[in-house]
């Protein structure tokens, strides 16, 4: 579903990632783990086309060319992205984003009955109010507020290529339970692919990803299962034991 090849970013003429190569297939889950300003964000940012960031390579998706898109057009295709501390909008609602997505996605719309209706559904599965709804987007709100608004743009918009970057960032043991067991009941329905960039065990342990990477040196340099990231927790990214049982180096 999503290839990339030999890719290479730069900013400011910084290089962060070189020789940068991931596979996922439709419906996979996988996990991108490293240390502290190893460049895990930047693909996030070159996926949603983040003109800032310079990239050479290839990045297909669906068999087509997503380096000669741009964000508008890679949003279309039902790319979603959860940064690690989404920003605040003053004056435009929760609801009314949502409308304007959904029409930019060539959805029908759903009449003002049905849409509120499936938005109060999304705040009680979620355990946000609904008066949030009608709220600027993430205005005045708490981190984890701001993440559980996200899964519900999540929930309305049914993207199939989901970039969690840290969305653990900010969330309490309760919150963070609730937003993980909401991704996993939404993959169980809608079997999107998703790439979670966490620091966090208990995030991995609900949604249990297919496969574990750890980007190194600005690339990904070891590839395994979930076992692989319960090392690195066990034993930090510089642990002895990381190389055993068998895991892949890429």
């Amino acid at each position: 579903m999503l290839t990339i090849k030999d890719l290479t970013v730069k900013v400011s003429n910084k290089t962060i990632l070189e020789d940068f190569n991931l596979e996922i297939k439709e419906g996979e889950i996988h996990a991108l783990m490293g240390k502290n300003g190893a460049g895990k964000s930047t693909i996030s940012k070159v996926l949603l086309r983040d003109l800032d960031y310079t990239a050479e390579g290839s990045i297909t998706y669906k068999n087509q060319d997503l380096l000669k898109m741009n964000t508008t057009e890679v949003a279309q295709m039902g790319f979603y992205l959860v940064s690690q501390n989404p920003i605040e909008i003053d004056g435009i609602t929760n609801a009314e984003l949502i409308r304007c997505a959904l029409n930019e996605q060539g959805k029908k719309e759903l009449n003002i009955l049905e849409l509120n209706n499936k938005l109060k559904e999304c705040c009680e599965k979620l355990d946000i109010p609904t008066s949030f709804i009608h709220r600027n987007i993430n205005y005045n709100m708490s981190g984890g507020e701001k993440k559980k608004m996200e899964l519900l743009h999540i929930w309305m918009l049914e993207p199939k290529f989901i970039i969690l970057d840290e969305i653990d960032s900010g969330l309490d043991v309760d919150a963070l339970k609730i937003v993980a067991n909401s991704l996993l009941e939404y993959h169980k329905k809608f079997k999107p692919s998703l790439l979670i960039i966490t620091h966090q065990q208990n995030l991995l342990d609900i949604l249990k990803p297919d496969k574990v990477h750890i980007l190194e040196n600005k690339k990904i340099a070891q590839t395994g299962d979930v076992s692989l990231a319960k090392k690195i927790f066990e034993n930090g990214f510089n642990g002895a034991s990381l190389m055993a049982n068998g895991e892949k180096n890429e």
